[in-house]
């Protein structure tokens, strides 16, 4: 499915593929695209992963448990415990035992993490804004709406329905 990234239009046949499904393709090629230039961009030591999580603390904006990171990025706990101590040793992110139950752990974004994700941003801003040549500002805040409450049926699919 994502791995058309170098076609230019959409292969014969496509036309008739079910148009959720033709939605779908083009963003996981979008996703497959997109992967490659963040990973080739990121600056410093930040690897992809890492910047995942980090964005995803600073969109959430909570701490949160390192089973509940896993599921939500859909990667085995040890994955995921194996990118938060990385994040730590690099102090972007704190890892705590959780006040409530303590057996689990408790993880939080830094001001250095915060810091390391601007940092990226900085970097990957100027390359996303010559990719979205021909496309305005409003077009893309109309499509955020929808993609938005796509990738909430998405999060509820995962989630069991």
């Amino acid at each position: 499915m994502a791995g058309e990234g170098s076609e230019r239009e959409a292969p014969p046949g496509a036309a008739g593929d079910p148009l959720v499904f033709r939605l779908i393709n083009e963003i996981a090629i979008i996703d497959q695209l997109a992967s490659r230039l963040f990973d080739r961009l990121m600056p410093g030591a930040l690897t992809l992963p890492q910047f995942v999580v980090l964005n995803h603390f600073v969109r959430l904006g909570r701490p949160s448990s390192p089973l509940r990171l896993a599921r939500a990025f859909q990667v085995t706990k040890s994955t995921m415990t194996n990118t938060l101590q990385h994040l730590d040793r690099a102090g972007w992110v704190t890892i705590a035992p959780d006040p409530q139950d303590a057996r689990a752990k408790v993880v939080a974004i830094t001001p250095a993490g915060r810091a390391a994700r601007e940092a990226a941003i900085a970097v990957l801003a100027p390359r996303l804004e010559g990719l979205a040549e021909g496309i305005t500002a409003d077009e893309i805040e109309a499509a955020l709406p929808l993609l938005r409450r796509l990738r909430a049926n998405l999060d509820a699919e995962r989630d069991g329905g």
